[in-house]
């Protein structure tokens, strides 16, 4: 049976139970893995963090999308992650819905295209695939067959190509005081 939950824009005060969750989910390597690289030091892109909570107010998933630019003056685009889920909820539907979710905003905030290092087989079902990915890169070490894409406009990824950057909006010293 699947468990009631509702997926809210992240608050400020979402910070470290969100960091306890992924550490839960993903474990300590998470940090070492390239996506992690565009997002250090950046803020997720205005309005695309979300959190899913449950009846008793606890984050049990988690999803922002990151403002970055393909290749040197390339296009802008979103790279999404992590998705992460309560280790014991998986497979009720939350990180499918957290997916939609995020894409919906995307597209209606008028973003082209999202970007994503993850299981083609899970996030075609969105959409996703390597098949406009071919010509970029990601800033370490990954495996290009899990460099999914996704275009929101038409066209959005036409000659895209290079290695992806960080184009977001930095973090300041203030927003880790509390």
């Amino acid at each position: 049976m699947a468990r009631a939950f509702v997926i809210l824009a992240e608050g400020a005060g979402d910070m470290l139970a969100r960091e306890a969750l992924l550490d839960r989910a993903m474990g300590p390597k998470r940090r070492k893995k390239s996506s992690e690289k565009l997002r250090r030091g950046r803020r997720p892109s205005e309005g695309l963090a979300f959190v899913a909570r449950d009846p008793s107010g606890a984050v049990v998933g988690t999803v922002r999308l990151w403002d970055v630019t393909l290749g040197e003056n390339g296009p802008a685009a979103l790279l999404l992650g992590p998705l992460a889920v309560e280790p014991g909820l998986k497979s009720g539907g939350i990180g499918s819905a957290l997916m939609r979710h995020a894409v919906a905003e995307a597209a209606r905030l008028g973003h082209g295209a999202i970007l994503l290092v993850g299981d083609a087989p899970y996030y075609g079902r969105f959409g996703f695939s390597a098949d406009r990915t071919g010509s970029l890169a990601m800033p370490g070490p990954y495996e290009r067959h899990r460099l999914l894409a996704l275009e929101l406009k038409d066209g959005a990824l036409d000659g895209a190509k290079g290695t992806i950057k960080a184009a977001g909006r930095k973090v300041k010293a203030l927003d880790f005081v509390a």
